[in-house]
């Protein structure tokens, strides 16, 4: 599959960028490089002096990376998840930045392609993987994951009502069959939800746990987050688009909890700089308008919220 054979729309695109530059001459981190969108707008924006690196898991995302870097000597890619950014950026010989972006989810481009496995819509291998060559595919994790686990990951996950009554049916049909297939797998969820919701395929909730699960990314997302408040130089900003309110309830809380700092108890007299304060938020949650939704439908689930690091 080439570069060329799906077409990504991005998110949020000048809200994000306006929202994460702060200094021309800055150095800046797209975490989830995707196709570009957001770097390419983001080092319009950026000086001469200026720096961008870009994150990815994806082995075509990495090939777009590349052939940017090849336009832009300002610009470089490295292939791993953000989680690891933070050693990333020391191998660079970088221990502060000025901005980090971050889009979550998964890019049209992977969403598209069935030989990806991400979606329900179209018959293709069940992996799933942000990166294909690492880890375990959703088959493997489907063939070997215990009934109670797979339960807990399609709540947890994907907040699905009906999490123990299909993960029974998973475990009963793999005794019969290897379950390889995205339709294989749909079609068994399908099955085993008896109350579908409106205008919702049945197992888009399970696909979107399993998924989940697959890719560790809402570990993955409390572990960058955590190291943005060493990474953020005083008045960097941090700017994180959600598209559901797993991934928006993390980002929420962590930003919460750092404009809070340490828990103290009521009454204790304490200097402002002794509160442990790191970040506050800048404006409030940001959504897409009815003319973005319009042009990408994709995109109506999408939350970007920003916060600065403080000095």
């Amino acid at each position: 599959m080439s570069l060329a054979d799906f077409y990504h729309t991005t998110v949020l695109l000048d809200e994000t960028v306006d929202g994460c530059v702060t200094d021309p001459d800055g150095v800046y981190v797209d975490g989830t490089f995707g196709r570009g969108g957001h770097s390419r707008l983001l080092l319009s924006r950026l000086s001469e002096k200026g720096r961008l690196i870009g994150f990815d898991k994806d082995p075509l995302a990495i090939a777009s990376g590349q052939a940017l870097a090849q336009e832009d000597a300002r610009f470089q890619i490295v292939q791993s998840s953000f989680a690891d950014m933070k050693d990333e950026l020391a191998n660079l010989g970088i221990e502060k930045v000025t901005g980090i972006l971050l889009d979550l989810g998964v890019s049209s481009p992977q969403l598209d392609d069935p030989e990806r496995g991400f979606s329900f819509l179209k018959d293709g291998p069940l992996d799933m993987r942000m990166n294909p060559d690492a880890g375990i595919s959703a088959a493997e994790w489907v063939a070997t994951t215990e009934e109670k686990e797979i339960a807990r990951v399609l709540k947890e996950y994907g907040e699905e009502r009906f999490a123990r009554r299909m993960a029974g049916a998973l475990i009963r049909e793999r005794k019969n069959r290897d379950i390889t297939r995205t339709s294989e797998l749909a079609e068994i969820i399908k099955e085993a939800n008896p109350a579908w919701e409106k205008h919702k395929h049945p197992a888009t909730r399970a696909f979107q746990a399993i998924r989940i699960a697959v890719n560790n990314e809402l570990g993955d997302l409390e572990t960058v987050l955590a190291d943005s408040v060493d990474l953020l130089q005083a008045q960097g900003r941090l700017a994180v688009i959600s598209f559901h309110s797993l991934e928006d309830r993390i980002v929420k809380r962590f930003i919460r909890a750092q404009e809070k700092g340490r828990d103290l108890p009521p009454g204790l007299p304490v200097m402002e700089d002794q509160l442990g304060r790191t970040m506050k938020k800048i404006g409030k949650a940001i959504m897409p308008g009815q003319e973005e939704i319009s042009r990408n439908p994709r995109s109506r689930s999408a939350v970007l919220r920003i916060a600065e690091r403080l000095a």
